[in-house]
């Protein structure tokens, strides 16, 4: 996984309400286990719509997505932050979201951004025309126009995404302690330890 520190660009401004993992990935795209090609179909109905957000030019590689309250509601599929990751969304902003679906972004390398609407609803109007900038470090949402949001998050899911790890990636930097521990159990335990050969 990439690590997340911070994130600067255009900013799709969605600012829909209720946003259902099967509007992020329609259920027709779960047919694979594979984490590439489902961009393809994030956002399928909303993209079928003649002049909508996410195929104009100036949004094209937008890395962060401003939405609505509950953004990620509906159905557990972590296809849904697959196919964001795959449209090369890294932040998402949004008043409120699932949780099952915030815990799927964060071990997606998605940063599940919470502000008050007043602060969403500034963002919304910013991103039509101008970048907005995402510091995770400092926790803080900025514009040119000087405008400037602090932003919560848990610290364990700050840290994940700063190193860019997963459960894998958390498992694997604690290898060396994990096999030392296994030698020492081994040693005072050697009864436990299966016989080879």
């Amino acid at each position: 996984m990439t690590p997340l520190t911070a994130i600067s660009g255009r900013a799709i401004p969605l600012g829909l309400k209720n946003v259902d993992t099967d509007v992020i990935i329609p259920a027709r795209w779960l047919k694979t286990i594979s984490r590439e090609g489902l961009g393809r179909g994030a956002f399928e109905t909303i993209r079928a719509e003649p002049g909508n957000l996410f195929d104009q030019p100036e949004f094209a590689g937008a890395p962060i997505l401003i939405a609505g309250d509950n953004f990620g509601c509906g159905s557990s599929r972590e296809h849904a932050a697959w196919a964001l990751a795959d449209l090369g969304i890294r932040v998402v902003i949004a008043p409120s979201f699932s949780d099952i679906f915030s815990g799927n972004a964060v071990k997606n390398g998605i940063l599940p951004l919470v502000l008050p609407q007043a602060a969403v609803d500034r963002l919304l109007t910013v991103a039509a025309t101008d970048p907005v900038d995402v510091d995770l470090e400092a926790q803080t949402v900025t514009t040119r126009f000087q405008d400037r949001f602090t932003f919560h998050i848990d610290p364990f899911r700050k840290a994940c995404l700063l190193g860019g790890l997963d459960e894998i990636g958390i498992t694997l930097a604690s290898a060396d302690a994990i096999t030392a521990f296994e030698a020492r159990d081994a040693a005072a335990r050697p009864w436990l330890v299966p016989a080879t050969g």
